[in-house]
This record gives structure tokens, sequence and C-alpha cells, in this order.
């Protein structure tokens, strides 16, 4: 390389050096915005998270604090008179005040709050699905075994989280209204579902023997 090469390729290098300064100079202040922008997002988003989780931890001590009381009226009451700010958390707590007014014995309160529940919309589906189950039984009392099956079924559908509960809360209307043969054949169903847990096995072998058969084991004794 001679030396006029050598010095253009200095004073090109020299022209870049100072129109990059240049441009920082006009427009540095665009990456400065910028970078605030960022840090300001982040900490806006760590302070958002750190007062959701103390308005959590706020409602979880007034829970705890409801349900001191001395009664299930008491608790009850106390649980009423709480605020949520969101449909999860209102769901939890209509619940709650669902279990301790049933065990008061106020069984329409503890229905109207599950279907409070239930219509909600803003609520994830499982809830809803689970509110309604816990509505069915409740009210065994004062709804017809027809008007509770057509319920349960609606339950047992495929892909209901809570379907083989239905499915035994439908074998045990059958043994109610006297259909023996078609509880024992969907107990047994129940028992070699594979998605069953061990403590709705057990339920289901209970009943059979208690209705006079034989447990279908099935795959289950193959397995042991």
């Amino acid at each position: 390389m001679s030396d006029t090469d050598s010095f253009v390729d200095e004073v090109n290098e020299e022209l870049r050096r100072d129109r990059f300064y240049g441009l920082l100079r006009r427009y540095g202040w665009i990456a400065v915005v910028v970078i605030l922008g960022i840090v300001g997002a982040a900490a806006f988003n760590e302070y958002r998270k750190a007062q959701a989780v103390a308005a959590a931890q706020a409602f979880g001590d007034s829970i705890m604090t409801a349900l001191e009381g001395d009664t299930s009226a008491d608790r009850a009451a106390a649980l009423q008179g709480l605020s949520t700010d969101n449909a999860l958390s209102d769901a939890v707590l209509q619940f709650l005040v669902s279990g301790e007014l049933a065990e008061d014995g106020d069984i329409a309160g503890a229905t109207e709050a599950l279907r409070g529940i239930a219509a909600n919309n803003d609520v994830a589906l499982m809830y809803r699905q689970l509110a309604q189950f816990k509505m069915l039984t409740l009210n065994k009392e004062t709804m017809s075994a027809d008007e509770r099956r057509v319920g349960f079924e609606a339950l047992a559908a495929p892909n209901v989280p809570l379907r083989l509960l239905a499915e035994e809360q439908i074998a045990l209307i059958d043994v109610e209204t006297g259909e023996v043969d078609a509880a024992i054949e969907r107990f047994n169903a129940i028992l070699n579902n594979e998605e069953a847990t061990p403590g709705l096995q057990q339920r289901a072998v209970q009943v059979i023997v208690a209705l006079g058969k034989e447990p279908d084991l099935g795959p289950l004794t193959d397995s042991q």
C-alpha cells in the first residue's frame, strides 16, 4: 500500500468517526429515551408484580381471619363481608361462603353462592363446572333423580375434568332408582378406568360389594 492510499484511508476513517459523533450528538437523546423507557417499564412491571403479591397475601390473610369465627354462620358472614378485585378471587371466596352456609344448613344460600360462580363467564370453565357439580350434590333432597341425572350427564361428557365423579353420581342415582344392573356396570367401568383415582376406585368396589356382586377388577388384577 502506498503512502497516498494510507493517507486516504486515514482521512476516510476520520470522516466516518466525525459523522458518527455528529449523528450521536444529534440523535443520541433517542437512545437515552429508549434505554430509560426500557428501564422504566421493567421497574413498573416489578412494581405491579409486587403489588399483586401483596394484594394476594392480604386477601389470603383476610380469608384466614374470617375462618376463625366460632360458628359456620359467623364464618359465612365474615367471608361475605370481604371484597375481591378479580373473578378468580371472587370464585374462591364464593366456594368458601357456600361451604360454610351448607354446613350451617342454609342450602338455599349455599346454592345461590355457587350459582353466581356457575353463571360468571369471566371464571374459568373448570370452576363453573365444579360449581354446577356442587349444586347438584347439595340439592339431592330437593331435586328429582331425573333432574340430577340430566345435570350430571352434562358433566360426564368427554374432556370434562369432573367426568368420572359425575359418572359415580349417576351410578348412585341408578342405585337410588332401583337400576342396580346399570349401576354395577357403571361402577365397573369407573373401576377399570385408568384415569380413576384410588379413592374413587375404592368407593366403586365398596358399592359393588354392598350390592351383593363381585367387582370386575379386569386390568387391575393383571397389573398387580
